[in-house]
């Protein structure tokens, strides 16, 4: 088996699906994410805070480039599609599932707006953020998870069964 790379808007439940799905599959787990931050020793806002947001996409980028794991869960940052080069990489040695929440579904999750370390340059609105994204989550997606109206458990047995072939 391949790597199953999570992507989504945050919020959508890329770590928390992802752990399960590969607690449930037998997978090691990654977050690259959690891997920008001890990389970088600072937290994800931090990062945007102190650098700035292309140097935080240029730091996620290679970061995504540096993953070699096989047979591995991925959760992905939102922002990871904006980088080309770190989708085609993460394409070749994985399926992408792409887990889809409607905006209205993500604006009730996301309560930390200011410090979860999301990607979004001045003036722009979570509404601008989702519109610029779902269309290259729907780009570079294999296989879509509906999501909207699930509940964690459900979300999971879905994705299990597009993932693994009876």
């Amino acid at each position: 088996m391949k790597n199953i790379v999570l992507i989504g808007m945050a919020g959508s439940g890329k770590s928390t699906l992802g752990v399960l799905l590969a607690k449930s599959l037998g997978m090691p787990f990654v977050d690259t994410d959690l891997m920008i931050q001890q990389n970088e020793k600072k937290l994800l806002q931090e990062i945007i805070d102190t650098y700035g947001i292309s140097r935080f996409l240029d730091i996620e980028e290679k970061v995504m480039l540096s993953i070699e794991s096989i047979d591995s869960v991925i959760a992905t940052g939102g922002s990871v599609v904006y980088s080309l080069q770190a989708m085609e990489h993460l394409k070749k040695h994985g399926r992408m599932v792409y887990l889809k929440l409607s905006y209205e579904e993500i604006e009730k999750r996301i309560q930390n707006i200011t410090t979860r370390g999301i990607v979004m340059e001045e003036g722009k609105t979570l509404k601008d953020i989702f519109d610029e994204r779902v269309v290259l989550y729907e780009k570079y997606a294999d296989i879509i998870i509906d999501c909207n109206d699930k509940d964690t458990e459900l979300c999971l047995q879905n994705m299990i069964i597009k993932l693994i072939p009876m």
